[in-house]
């Protein structure tokens, strides 16, 4: 068990040349004042109200609608995605657009203290937040580009992206950002959108207006074969899709 805080550890992760990130709202902070404008859903993620319904009410009733009535509900979303991570209690676990960190969380509880559970979000309301609900321990946050991993490579042994790889700008290039942070062997967890069938012109009014990407059946998992990763696997649940894969 190491003597060091999280936000230390995670302060060895980093790559070098970073600025020195400041930690006085209780996380790392990389963006400073930088808030760029984005999509209104981006947007949205940084206003001051949606952390506050987020977790009990926004993801529940959104996601869950896409996911339709046969899908899993928020516990065994969860449990679902631990099961494809296979975590070790002294892994080193990132968690990808983590907002108020109730995933982080979720994943903290298969590591113990040897281990480390980094959740790292560009909304600085989302990360206060998840600072405000998370004991001290194994768990530490970060305020930086999710596309842009600001991580040395092959530094951790799991990552998970849940329902935000959609509202990425470039979310190939953060699939090939989260590749690259990871060790040979580690593994990964998704869950993101899925195109309506048949209706390509309305999944592509929808997301030009919401700034929401619908991902066709293949897209996710041929990216993932793409960059490396083996044993790729998906399961569908109405417009959502939890994809997984382990990097050879």
């Amino acid at each position: 068990m190491s003597d060091l805080t999280a936000l230390d550890r995670i302060r060895e992760l980093l790559i070098p040349v970073l600025p020195e990130p400041t930690s006085d709202p209780g996380y790392l902070d990389l963006l400073g004042e930088a808030s760029p404008a984005g999509s209104p859903a981006q947007r949205l993620m940084r206003s001051g109200f949606l952390p506050r319904i987020y977790e009990r009410f926004w993801r529940p009733a959104l996601v869950g609608a896409m996911k339709g009535p046969l899908g899993p509900d928020t516990g065994q979303e969860e449990a679902l995605v631990r099961a494809m991570l296979a975590l070790g209690p002294a892994d080193l676990v990132l968690d990808v657009a983590c907002g108020p960190g109730n995933v982080t969380r979720a994943l903290a509880r298969d590591v113990d203290d040897d281990g480390l559970v980094v959740g790292i979000d560009a909304s600085a309301t989302m990360l206060a937040r998840a600072v405000g609900d998370t004991a001290p321990g194994h768990i530490g946050y970060v305020r930086g580009d999710a596309v842009d991993l600001p991580f040395r490579p092959a530094s951790f042994d799991a990552v998970s992206c849940l329902a935000a790889l959609y509202l990425f700008d470039r979310p190939f290039e953060a699939l090939a950002g989260m590749a690259r942070v990871l060790r040979p062997g580690g593994r990964i967890a998704l869950m993101t959108t899925r195109r309506l069938p048949l209706a390509g012109p309305v999944n592509d009014l929808a997301g030009a207006l919401s700034g929401i990407r619908m991902f066709g059946d293949r897209e996710v998992t041929d990216a993932l074969t793409r960059l490396g990763f083996s044993g790729v696997r998906q399961k569908v649940y109405g417009l959502m899709q939890f994809v997984s894969g382990r990097l050879a």
